[in-house]
């Protein structure tokens, strides 16, 4: 299975409406049979504005505090300004796509749409290094202490880089079905090792407080943001992960008109929700700006 949102047709749809079947715009609903289900594609085309005004400043906003940040900084940023960028990269992207896939259909471009669909497809690559991260700050602690260089993690991020480039490229100049079994191993190996991690955490967090009357405020705060950040990965990556073993079971108008349109449009509210996420986790630095954040103190800063 593919992302059928970032799947390009390469066939000239012909407008009915010009003389002797001349080229026209495509299609908005992509594919001509989806005229009689387009209601996906209205909500596709509702997440990609919402991306573009949400979280294109989102993403910036995360990027520059990570980059100006001067003290407490958290082992997870390298990870998180990486992710950052890339779904800045990928909401930027969206005028662009827009005006290619309802006005121009042009060929060229659907390479550069397919490269950034390629890049968005295996950023869960990145959340995986930060569930993993946190994972070994919470359950193994002193094993933690020993790879806190972030060198490390630089390294880490340099090798994930390579593997998302060379994903997007291939997807860019071959094709779509090029990389189809690739994508789905890596959603599901995302989606299995991130609830792994945070279902570890949650668990370490619960049994810290056991016979105790109350959970100490950091970590229930800690506690509430592993159990916030499960629930997106759930209601973000699920669908895709529950959707892989039926679809030879739908028609063709039911799958690429309706429901892979409408899970991977929800994939895509990552790019928003994930750095609204990390904004929620800080605080204003000052009352004048909405821009000057600092992260509070943990006591194990992850």
């Amino acid at each position: 299975m593919f992302n059928t949102t970032l799947n390009p047709t390469n066939n000239h749809y012909m407008n009915s409406t010009t003389p002797a079947g001349s080229r026209g715009p495509p299609p908005w609903y992509q594919f001509p049979v989806c005229a009689v289900a387009p209601y996906g594609f209205i909500f596709y085309f509702g997440v990609k504005v919402f991306n573009l005004a949400v979280g294109t400043p989102c993403n910036v906003l995360v990027i520059w505090h990570i980059a100006t940040k001067k003290s407490d900084a958290s082992t997870s940023d390298i990870f998180i300004f990486n992710l950052a960028i890339l779904d800045a990269y990928f909401c930027l992207m969206t005028p662009i796509e827009m005006v290619n896939r309802l006005l121009l259909d042009d060929s060229r471009i659907w390479y550069s749409q397919r490269f950034a669909y390629g890049i968005k497809d295996v950023a869960p690559l990145f959340l995986v290094c930060i569930c993993i991260d946190r994972y070994m700050a919470v359950v193994h602690p002193v094993v933690f202490t020993g790879i806190r260089d972030n060198k490390i993690r630089i390294g880490i991020s340099v090798v994930v880089w390579g593997l998302i480039l060379a994903y997007g490229l291939t997807k860019c100049f071959l094709g779509v079905m090029s990389v189809n079994e690739v994508f789905s191993g890596v959603i599901l190996f995302a989606f299995a090792v991130m609830v792994f991690c945070n279902i570890s955490v949650i668990w370490v967090l619960r049994r810290s407080v056991a016979g105790k009357e109350e959970m100490h405020p950091v970590k229930k705060k800690a506690f509430k943001m592993v159990l916030i950040i499960m629930a997106i990965i759930v209601a973000n990556y699920l669908p895709p992960v529950a959707l892989m073993p039926f679809v030879s079971y739908y028609t063709f108008v039911a799958f690429r008109c309706q429901i892979s349109i409408s899970v991977f449009s929800i994939m895509d509210l990552s790019c928003s929700i994930e750095p609204l996420v990390y904004i929620t986790k800080t605080e204003f630095a000052d009352g004048k700006c909405c821009t000057c954040f600092s992260k509070k103190l943990d006591d194990v800063n992850v």
